[in-house]
């Protein structure tokens, strides 16, 4: 969708993912004139090739994990089928949707008014802002939302892999897959397509897969991979050149002084996120990047040019989707009332639809024990009612509390459901509530969420502060 624009808004918005939505429906119920300008279409890559597909994705593995487990249950047998390009049909229908959705009576009402397939834009000077395809904009305050784009690798050959992008667009399952960095993205992709029937291998040239996780989840996230029958490869070494080999792709790496070879159908390459500037010409606008190539900002949100905001990825902070809302939503206010708001240290989860799935709330017990003395209790699914119904019992929920304060520094899941539970989590934390507090919560069973209280409970019982709680009572076996 096109409209006419504003021949002088107050506000440009570049980039119509999640920020870029959201800082400009805040900056226009704020009362500025707003004009939302977008490369590509309305959504951005949250809702191209981002958490929205993933997520449907995501969900045809989950259905498929599910489909070999009704036989256990006295249903019909059977192996499932997939059947790839209807699932691409429904990848479609749902971005479709939500996209459809979003651009609803709320947006049209705001008085936005948005240029979508715009092409690149780029910086004139301070106050103007150029697209590829003619567009010219000159505004007080301007708003980056560009987002990211995946890292490429410098090595020779890098040309024949693909990123998660073109993972997403495959027009078929492939028979092999070699997946390139095992962080949220890559052990993402690698369980999906596994669940799809590929023959997958993960390769993390780090020590561990998720190396920004707590490590008692990375080495549980990975042992399930394992047993998947995905192939993992930590500490692979140095990669060294890519090639085509009978199978597709073969990709040489180096351990120990010898040289190795893994040969895939398809080779994605996962391994890290940067800022999606190149067609922006910051430095035009007296913007500037810092040592990562992230925009450069302050804690309202504020580049070096005092006028020019930025919010969501390519700010490089934590990059997610509700963290990129939360700082859409202060780069807006401060943009258009002048305020001087700093973005809070609220908690925001963060985790991946992988089997099993993983989530995390605040500090890693590593890192809690530099500066906390801790207690620390972990849940595990195997003996909690709700997972062994639904035959999941692979996983654990673990929490992190001061021993003197009592409050939550951290809390990690593994298992079915986790990224939900871990909401739970994420709101005890936000509202300072001690371990004890939390503990005395009821809740429904038998859910996942039991084994967040149970957590809670073993660290209240660790500290000599509870005995027992209302779910520990009810979920005790009889006698």
């Amino acid at each position: 969708m096109t409209s006419s624009a504003s021949e002088n808004p107050d506000v440009v918005v570049i980039g119509a993912g999640p920020a870029g939505v959201l800082a400009a429906l805040r900056a226009a119920r704020l009362g500025a004139r707003t004009v939302l300008v977008t490369r590509d279409a309305f959504g951005g890559m949250a809702g191209q090739d981002g958490p929205i597909p993933v997520r449907t994705l995501a969900q045809a593995a989950r259905l498929m994990r599910e489909a070999r487990q009704l036989p256990r249950y006295g249903i019909g047998p059977g192996d499932p089928v997939l059947d790839y390009s209807c699932l691409l049909d429904r990848v479609h229908e749902v971005t479709s949707k939500v996209r459809a959705q979003s651009l609803g009576e709320d947006f049209q009402q705001s008085g936005v008014v948005l240029h979508e397939h715009a092409g690149g834009a780029r910086f004139i000077d301070p106050h103007v802002v150029a697209t590829e395809h003619g567009l010219r904009l000159r505004s007080e305050k301007i708003i980056i939302c560009t987002g990211g784009k995946s890292r490429g690798l410098a090595v020779p050959g890098s040309e024949l892999t693909c990123t998660h992008s073109d993972a997403w667009a495959l027009t078929s399952t492939p028979g092999s897959m070699l997946v390139i960095g095992a962080g949220a993205t890559g052990v993402q992709v690698a369980s999906i397509f596994n669940a799809f029937g590929s023959t997958v291998t993960l390769f993390e040239a780090a020590p561990r897969i998720l190396m920004t996780e707590d490590e008692e989840v990375a080495g549980e996230v990975g042992g399930a991979l394992r047993a998947s029958g995905i192939q993992v490869l930590e500490g692979g070494g140095t990669i060294e050149r890519f090639g085509q080999c009978p199978a597709g792709v073969r990709m040489i790496h180096s351990l120990d002084g010898a040289q190795q070879a893994i040969d895939a159908a398809v080779v994605v390459v996962a391994v890290g996120w940067i800022a999606d500037t190149a067609e922006l010409d910051p430095a035009a606008a007296g913007v500037h990047l810092d040592q990562r190539g992230y925009v450069q900002v302050d804690a309202q949100l504020r580049t070096t040019t005092p006028h020019i905001f930025a919010a969501g990825d390519v700010t490089g902070r934590l990059m997610v989707v509700h963290e990129a809302a939360r700082q859409a939503y202060l780069a807006a206010t401060n943009a258009v009332l002048g305020e001087t708001t700093a973005l809070p240290a609220d908690v925001s989860p963060i985790g991946s639809f992988t089997d099993p799935e993983y989530a995390s709330i605040g500090l890693t017990e590593a890192t809690a024990r530099q500066s906390h003395d801790v207690v620390v209790a972990t849940q595990r699914f195997d003996s909690m009612p709700r997972p062994i119904i639904d035959g999941r019992p692979t996983g654990f929920c673990k929490l992190i509390v001061d021993r003197k304060l009592h409050t939550i520094l951290g809390c990690h899941i593994v298992g079915e459901r986790a990224v939900e539970l871990a909401q739970l989590a994420a709101i005890a934390i936000a509202a300072n509530m001690t371990v004890d507090q939390l503990a005395l919560v009821p809740f429904s069973f038998p859910t996942y969420a039991n084994a967040l209280s149970r957590a809670a409970v073993r660290v209240t019982n660790q500290l000599g502060l509870l005995t027992g709680s209302p779910d520990d009572q009810i979920s005790a076996p009889p006698g």
